[in-house]
């Protein structure tokens, strides 16, 4: 069973920042894309970053872009989001989720990722 753990959320000021972690167990790693994704209050689940399986391949989406950094640690099998400058309007729900694919190519739709953490919750007061 596989199953997705995310940590390090919380409540930080505008211009802060956090790291995300997710843990991953009964999934083989190695071979999988990773992403993370936020939904805040009202809006739809969006694609924030991924990155494919070997790591040498990153997508970011333009609202972040610059800000986070997505990276993983095969060894521990964790992914995670370095978040920095952080404005209000990061404030979300983060999930980290994963698919299967020996491609480098990184997907950014939800409904290709089948498996999904059950959150994380990140505040930024201004």
């Amino acid at each position: 069973q596989v199953q997705l753990v995310e940590s390090g959320g919380g409540l930080v000021q505008a211009g802060g920042s956090l790291r995300l972690s997710c843990a991953a167990s009964g999934l083989t790693f190695s071979t999988s894309t990773r992403g993370w994704f936020r939904q805040a209050p009202g809006k739809e689940r969006e694609f924030v970053a991924g990155i494919s399986w070997s790591g040498a391949n990153k997508r970011y989406a333009d609202s972040v872009m610059g800000r986070f950094t997505i990276s993983r640690d095969n060894g521990k099998n964790t992914v995670y989001l370095q978040m920095n400058s952080l404005k209000p309007e990061d404030t979300a729900v983060y999930y980290c989720a994963a698919y299967y694919s020996g491609s480098p190519n990184i997907r950014s739709a939800t409904n290709d990722y089948n498996y999904w953490g059950q959150g994380t919750q990140v505040t930024v007061s201004s």
